[in-house]
């Protein structure tokens, strides 16, 4: 029996209901290789597993007391009635810092005490929004020009405000072409002109071309502009520019941590970024960047700090180790080391030994918490790259943060999300968009920037204020 819906008719199904079924029988008649589902020469497999023994948990005094998860979300949405070319994008960045010794004080309570774990968890959030397709930032600027302009005006006012951290993102970006308390200069820019592509050199203020004039902002350097077209949506490219803020807060946050309190907190404390430790696309420069930067924080450090991981929800080698799960290949405490035969088998690759030299500054591996969830872990080293053209550093015992985090990864799982823990989580649950009547705040939001009314006519050419 259907049910009525509030305009007095029945509820009936959607005309495209049936496709999923469709697609999923026409896949069920094609042949093709799923690694996931090809778990093979399992004796192999069990040969790059490590017991939990191996990576003991530090004594008491030495364990991490705080936790400190990035998480980003974004959204593009059709902001103009009779106009679906015209299109806004939201991207934000939240940070949610989470005191461990709390939240273990409350585990061993009958009753949780809310207020407490309310206590025990702070967030901070940084947000942009921008038009990205069929609207620009003046009357005269293409697509690319008006992502260049906007982009750079954004770094230029957006801030990280959390405690004594009040820095604009621009000073962030030249902080990571620095080292940790003194900035680059200038960053490396690629001249966006099709015909000109010289290198300059560009202060924060900017600088125009010495070879064909057209004026370059430090921004450029992320190349984002270079995934921007007329037609679509432009959303990777709003991606992209989500994944480069939320590696700009872990900057911002571990550096203030470095400055204000490096022999306490910064020992203390991991920091987390929902995802791996890698960036993707055209500012997979700074992924370069980023391992010199952390390993330069390092040097100047006590101890092992910083510890710093990613953490994948999602993807390939995810489905792989929940497989290898579900068979009992991968017991609780169990860590898979994956060396190249295992990145060759579940990505598929010819040349395996070369993956992720371009793109990761951490290396992953695969860890099976003692609660039997399924985590896989980006660790970056603390000398040499992770990933090279020699196949990289796959041992454990390159990577001395790897006992901590696997820790603290055992302390806080979360029922909330599959294989979840509670500090992504938190930040996960800030940085996300509401569904409905989120998306209409950001509609509204949207309309009141770009000059846009409801009585139709044309889009205003009005210059875009962040």
């Amino acid at each position: 029996m259907p049910y009525e819906t509030v305009g007095g008719a029945h509820e009936i199904a959607s005309r495209l209901g049936h496709s999923a079924a469709a697609i999923r029988a026409i896949a069920d008649q094609r042949t093709f290789h799923v690694p996931a589902e090809a778990i093979q020469d399992l004796d192999s497999i069990r040969e790059r597993i490590r017991p939990r023994g191996d990576f003991a948990a530090p004594p008491a005094p030495d364990r991490l007391t705080a936790a400190l998860a990035i998480d980003g979300s974004h959204v593009v949405e059709q902001v103009r009635d009779g106009l679906p070319s015209v299109l806004y994008g939201f991207a934000q960045a939240a940070a949610a810092y989470v005191d461990l010794g709390v939240l273990e004080s409350q585990r061993a309570e009958r009753f949780v005490d809310p207020y407490k774990i309310e206590r025990a968890v702070n967030t901070a959030i940084v947000t942009l929004d921008l038009p990205v397709a069929g609207a620009y930032t003046r009357a005269d600027a293409d697509i690319v020009t008006s992502w260049r302009e906007v982009i750079n005006e954004l770094f230029r006012q957006k801030k990280i405000d959390v405690n004594r951290l009040d820095q604009p993102l621009l000073d962030l970006l030249f902080l990571l072409h620095g080292v940790p308390g003194t900035p680059a200069a200038t960053v490396p820019v690629n001249c966006p002109t099709q015909d000109c592509k010289k290198d300059i050199h560009v202060p924060p203020a900017g600088a125009d071309c010495d070879a064909c004039g057209v004026h370059l902002f430090p921004t450029d350097v992320l190349r984002i502009h270079e995934e921007v077209g007329e037609e679509g949506t432009n959303q990777s490219a709003l991606g992209r520019l989500m994944s480069v803020i939320e590696l700009l807060v872990l900057v911002g946050l571990a550096t203030l941590l470095w400055e204000q309190s490096r022999q306490k907190d910064l020992p203390t404390t991991l920091f987390i970024v929902d995802g791996p430790l890698a960036v993707f696309g055209t500012p997979a420069k700074l992924r370069g960047r980023a391992l010199e930067y952390f390993q330069a924080m390092g040097r100047a450090t006590p101890g092992n700090a910083p510890y710093v991981c990613g953490i994948e929800k999602s993807g390939v080698l995810v489905d792989y180790a929940r497989q290898l799960a579900r068979h009992d290949v991968l017991e609780p405490g169990d860590l898979l080391v994956c060396d190249e035969q295992i990145i060759a088998r579940v990505v598929n690759a010819n040349n395996a030994r070369a993956y992720g030299k371009e793109t990761y500054w951490g290396r992953k591996f695969v860890y099976r918490a003692l609660d039997g969830r399924v985590v896989v872990p980006t660790v970056p080293p603390p000398v040499g790259a992770p990933y090279d053209a020699n196949g990289g550093q796959a041992d454990p015992a390159a990577y001395p943060t790897l006992p901590a985090i696997l820790d603290v990864i055992d302390r806080t799982g979360s029922s909330m999300y599959v294989d979840g823990i509670i500090p992504v989580a938190a930040a996960h649950g800030k940085a996300a968009f509401p569904i409905g009547v989120g998306t209409d705040v950001l509609r509204l939001v949207a309309t009141k920037r770009l000059g846009l009314d409801s009585s139709g006519g044309q889009v205003a050419p009005v210059r875009f204020t962040p």
